[in-house]
């Protein structure tokens, strides 16, 4: 899966998109274009760049492996790209624009035993000057809710398939919220472009190590717990994953000691 997030700057520093909506300025801002591997949960590729960058950079710089699958939003909509990721095997799940142009080949619409639509299967072609790429356009009607278009490049999976592969994207947007609201990310120790991207750069080291460190617990832990015991316990020589399984371990064994002692001493004082 692939997106970007922005990170909002104190200063122009790097072109931004969007303006202040008190002052009128233009704050700078940058943005984190990645590619993340949903079994994996961690960036795999990740570029920095200026708020201003367009999402759909990445895609022309990245070249996955035959037979990858690609879920993406609408905003890496592009179709000469579209076109090389089918000449190079890979399998690409986007939401569709509503204005797009485009001719319907063949149409097949599915119809569940009560009569109702569940949806539309139709392979279609985009046309852009002498470039022709063939699509599947595939419109999926769920109850009381509105319907989602998705666009493919395969033929082969089932709608279902199709609809899992794009609702998997979620994931790097819950790796963008769990970097947010576990690291400094909205103040910076530094005015440099150097330093933001330094800083953002050990953030996302500091994500990696302790998503590895985390799930190495065999106790259940949320992320932010064990961000904030890696803080609390930082400066101290312990066994984080021993303590963190069984943090009550070191008070069971006072209690124990406790125990094992002798009545007090009677005294005349």
């Amino acid at each position: 899966m692939m997106d970007s997030t922005t990170i909002t700057l104190f200063d122009n520093i790097l072109k931004g998109v969007g303006r202040h909506p008190k002052s009128g300025k233009k704050k700078g801002g940058m943005k984190v274009h990645t590619v993340m591997k949903y079994h994996v949960g961690v960036p795999m590729v990740v570029q920095l760049t200026s708020a201003a960058k367009h999402d759909h950079y990445l895609l022309k710089e990245v070249h996955l492996p035959k037979g990858s699958n690609l879920a993406i939003d609408r905003a890496y909509i592009d179709i000469a790209q579209f076109q090389r990721l089918t000449e190079e095997g890979v399998c690409y799940v986007t939401k569709m624009k509503k204005n797009l142009k485009y001719e319907v080949l063949e149409s097949v619409t599915y119809v569940n035993p009560d009569g109702l639509v569940t949806h539309i299967d139709q392979k279609v072609r985009f046309t852009r000057g002498e470039l022709t790429h063939d699509a599947r356009r595939v419109e999926i009607f769920e109850e009381k809710k509105n319907p989602v278009v998705l666009l493919t490049n395969n033929f082969d999976f089932s709608v279902e398939d199709i609809s899992e592969i794009y609702r998997l994207r979620w994931a790097i947007e819950s790796l963008y919220k769990q970097l947010k609201q576990n690291f400094p990310l909205h103040f910076f120790y530094g005015d440099s472009i150097n330093a933001i991207q330094i800083q953002t750069w050990v953030v996302l080291i500091a994500n990696l190590l302790i998503t590895v460190l985390s799930r190495n617990i065999k106790r259940y832990c949320a992320f932010s717990q064990v961000v904030t015991m890696i803080r609390m316990t930082l400066m101290y020589y312990i066994d984080f994953i021993s303590f963190m399984e069984n943090p009550d371990k070191t008070w069971d064994n006072i209690l124990a000691k406790e125990a094992q002692k002798g009545p007090p001493q009677p005294t005349l004082f």
